[in-house]
């Protein structure tokens, strides 16, 4: 076929989300394994939420002259210890903390802050210093240089339309799908079928041999995504929004012991610039249910002790609230995590110091690399320096 006839013919699949960015050296007759070792799911909190607001100071007037009309009181949270207490929207998180599930590492951020919703979600994806700009993120480099088992395609999924760069590398990408029955019915239009039997046994153009792999590999990961999902049913209490589904999704393809060492999903809506209240109360809500639920899922099926589960987002917001009942754009934050492997649960490093501000902004104490460096090292057993470009210290995570 002539390699522009079959690109024309090829765009849906190039213009698809589900196709990942690396050619497979092997046959096309795949055998598929269960899974083995240690799972990482990622949650993202899209838009910049606000730390403060989730884990509140409740002993500090600092916070409460700074935020007369946002400031959550201490009799409206869900005291932790004499330092803090939950936002109330969280109280579905309180058995996983009370059970030493759940960990906090607060002012997490970088050097040089960047208050750009995209740049600092790069900056997070890539784990790039501020003034360098990379193509590959996190993840994608594990994929590619440290994960043993991690040449199939569905090694890494990511619910959702569209890959997130944490998950691109240079030979091996993660795999977006909405759904496993949407994959499945993208992955088997008859033109694609068509075209992936028609793959001659003589080596074509580099380019049409490429699309041609990448094709039939997409075609494999969607059967067998959507052989494991149908494998095992949750009985948890979702709530009913998207992320709690993408969550019950990720539950059940654990549960079904499927091949796949990461996860990731997003919860967007956080850029809480006007009536923040009311705002991050539903999102922390929905939020909170929804792990609460994937919790007990991975408890009841005894698989959470090889989970580790990581929330995290681009930066927080500033210590002073603004005049439209909200909050700008700031920069260190909370990130939590979830798991029955804790090294150390509840509040990790202590609050943030809000007598040392810099221009109005928290200082970050803990590099958001050290996280991924105790990730990789700690949890997946691999080297972190030349994914990270670089060392960074550890923390009692696991």
């Amino acid at each position: 076929m002539e390699r522009r006839r079959f690109i024309k013919r090829s765009a849906i699949l190039s213009a698809s989300s589900l196709i990942p960015g690396f050619v497979r050296q092997t046959g096309f007759d795949r055998i598929y394994g269960s899974r083995t070792g240690k799972i990482l799911v990622v949650i993202q909190l899209s838009g910049g939420n606000d730390g403060l607001n989730t884990i509140v100071p409740i002993d500090n007037d600092q916070y409460y002259g700074n935020r007369p009309t946002l400031g959550i009181r201490k009799d409206n949270t869900i005291v932790i210890n004499d330092e803090m207490g939950f936002h109330p929207s969280l109280e579905s998180l309180r058995p996983a903390l009370d059970r030493g599930e759940m960990s906090i590492v607060s002012s997490v951020g970088y050097p040089n802050p960047n208050r750009s919703h995209f740049r600092s979600m790069d900056i997070w994806h890539s784990a790039s210093d501020e003034d360098r700009q990379l193509q590959t993120g996190w993840i994608g480099r594990y994929l590619d240089s440290n994960c043993p088992s991690c040449s199939d395609p569905y090694h890494a999924v990511e619910i959702g339309d569209e890959l997130s760069l944490a998950l691109k590398g240079i030979r091996r990408d993660g795999f977006a799908m909405r759904s496993p029955e949407k994959i499945r019915r993208t992955a088997t239009n008859p033109l694609h079928v068509h075209l992936a039997k028609s793959y001659p046994d003589r080596k074509l153009d580099p380019n049409v041999d490429y699309l041609y792999k990448t094709m039939i590999e997409v075609q494999e990961s969607a059967a067998y995504l959507y052989q494991q999902s149908k494998k095992k049913r949750s009985n948890g209490n979702y709530p009913r929004h998207p992320f709690a589904n993408g969550l019950k999704q990720i539950a059940e393809l654990i549960m079904a012991d499927t091949d796949t060492k990461i996860y990731y999903v997003s919860l967007s809506g956080f850029d809480t610039h006007v009536n923040q209240l009311t705002r991050q109360n539903h999102l922390l809500k929905v939020y909170s249910e929804s792990v609460s639920a994937f919790i007990q899922d991975l408890r009841d099926s005894r698989l959470l002790e090889d989970t580790l589960v990581m929330t995290f987002s681009e930066f927080g917001r500033r210590v002073k609230e603004n005049g439209s009942r909200g909050t700008d754009h700031g920069t260190a934050n909370n990130v939590f995590f979830f798991g029955g492997s804790l090294a150390k649960p509840g509040l990790i490093n202590g609050m943030p110091d809000l007598s040392k501000l810099e221009q109005g902004d928290l200082i970050h104490q803990i590099d958001f690399r050290s996280i991924y460096s105790t990730i990789l090292e700690d949890w997946f057993e691999s080297a972190s320096t030349n994914i990270l470009s670089g060392s960074f210290d550890k923390i009692s995570i696991i």
